[in-house]
């Protein structure tokens, strides 16, 4: 896999090829094909390269806003090492097995946030939507002015999703009534 995300670094998405490969390689394409089926399957390889690269000490931080901060920076620094690999990333679903632990890791920190189950991926998602933008942004912008739009991003992100959090809570404790544990203020 090192092999294609050389090509796709130097020569873009288009070079993400089983032939290509090979001829970098120097082996025949058939016999390629007894290793990758394709490249649906180089694709996928590349992706568990890139997650696998990704620090993932952020799934031991608390609260959940330090650890959502420090996985959003952590992606993007991989993805931004390898921006011409994000557009084959985001045409295909993801299928990687160590991938999807990632995003179990993510989600079992937002569960013990307490966010409702329904809104995770989506909180997920927003984040990994964000950091994906950003990380082309370093493609096309000035650095100096990327970076500042990240921070100034990152932070708005997670100032609304920390707001959202604490409505949905405030909205729980309004339609689940008193507490049948709190007796109130003790008689005098």
């Amino acid at each position: 896999m090192s092999t294609a995300l050389r090509l796709v670094d130097e020569h873009g998405p288009e070079a993400l090829s089983v032939s290509r490969i090979a001829a970098e390689i120097g082996v025949k394409g058939p016999s390629m094909y007894n290793h990758i089926s394709g490249r649906d399957e180089l694709v996928e390889g590349l992706r568990e390269l890139l997650v696998a690269q990704i620090d993932t000490g952020h799934a031991e931080l608390r609260p959940w806003t330090v650890a959502a901060e420090r996985w959003a920076r952590a992606y993007r620094t991989v993805f931004a090492a390898h921006p011409r690999v994000v557009p084959l990333l985001t045409a295909q679903p993801v299928g990687s097995a160590a991938t999807l632990e990632s995003y179990e890791r993510a989600y079992a920190v937002l569960r013990e946030a307490h966010w409702p189950e329904a809104e995770i991926p989506a909180v997920v998602r927003s984040i990994e939507y964000f950091v994906i933008g950003s990380a082309l942004d370093l493609m096309t912008r000035d650095p100096e002015q990327a970076e500042l739009a990240f921070e100034i991003g990152l932070a708005s992100l997670i100032k609304g999703l920390k707001e959202r959090l604490t409505e949905h809570a405030e909205g729980h404790r309004r339609t689940s009534g008193p507490n049948p544990h709190d007796q109130g203020p003790a008689p005098s």
